[in-house]
């Protein structure tokens, strides 16, 4: 029988997988990847502030990934800059700034891998109410924006000429990216999370053919995923998070092959056909 930690990490997981399915799938229609990436760097500074401060790791990732957020809204607004330039400036920058705060707390005891990559271990039944209750109010609040944020992700003017205020709904999202990278730091840690978002999305969108279809197959991409990477991590005691993602990751070159199937299917009956 499998030992309690190992439940917990499965139930999390299982958590976790349902929010960054439909998540995942703005992020790949809306092209957000590097945003997300963004968002899981400053969360190191949110966890060295946590530790300085000693506050709930959770609460003080949410609270500053949310703030970069809302700077980097405010600078796409104030400045002429490209938007990977400010990316990238406001990423490297939290994470040089998280990693200078460490050197400083010397009088505390990091376990870096674990944040990086994620600790099964580390997973408590205070971090289970945390993942789902989270995870609840998430996919809430995503329900409640879906329709200016979908409108939005396919024609922004459109959508504003609508009413739809799709600023709104971006800010709203982007607050969304922030809470979902603060209940999955102890599963798949900071520096996977958005393999998370993306991968999953990534196999949906090549065997779907509507929206609806890729939200779905994303969200059991996700499932796959956690259930063989924390039994491939169990078997051979690897790290959960790589483990996860490299699921993810096989799951997503299966689906070429049915992308690779389905074009020589296609092309052998136009040919029979002629």
């Amino acid at each position: 029988m499998f030992d309690d930690f190992f439940i917990r990490a499965l139930i999390a997981g299982i958590g976790i997988a349902l929010v960054t399915g439909p998540l995942g799938c703005f992020v790949v229609w809306r092209r957000l990847s590097y945003f997300g990436d963004t968002l899981s760097h400053s969360a190191l500074l949110g966890v060295t502030l946590a530790y300085s401060f000693e506050l709930n790791i959770a609460l003080s990732v949410f609270l500053i990934s949310s703030a970069v957020a809302l700077i980097l809204i405010q600078l796409q607004k104030k400045t002429n800059l490209p938007g990977d330039a400010l990316l990238g400036l406001l990423a490297h920058s939290s994470l040089a700034v998280g990693l200078v705060v460490i050197g400083f707390l010397t009088f505390i005891r990091f376990d870096i891998m674990g944040l990086l990559f994620g600790d099964i271990l580390a997973v408590t039944t205070n971090d289970l109410i945390i993942i789902w209750l989270g995870g609840a109010i998430i996919l809430l609040v995503l329900k409640l924006i879906w329709k200016p944020l979908f409108a939005s992700t396919v024609n922004y003017e459109l959508a504003e000429a609508e009413g739809l205020n799709p600023d709104r709904a971006k800010a709203v999202f982007t607050i969304l990216m922030a809470a979902i990278i603060a209940i999955s730091i102890k599963m798949v840690g900071l520096l996977l999370i958005t393999g998370m978002l993306i991968i999953p999305a990534a196999m949906a969108r090549n065997i779907s053919d509507s929206p609806r279809k890729m939200v779905f197959f994303s969200v059991i991409g996700g499932l796959l995923s956690v259930i063989i990477g924390l039994f491939s991590s169990l078997e051979f005691n690897t790290a959960s998070g790589p483990s996860i993602i490299a699921a993810s990751l096989f799951l997503f070159i299966l689906s070429l092959l049915k992308i690779k199937q389905s074009i020589q299917l296609k092309n052998w009956w136009v040919i029979d056909k002629n």
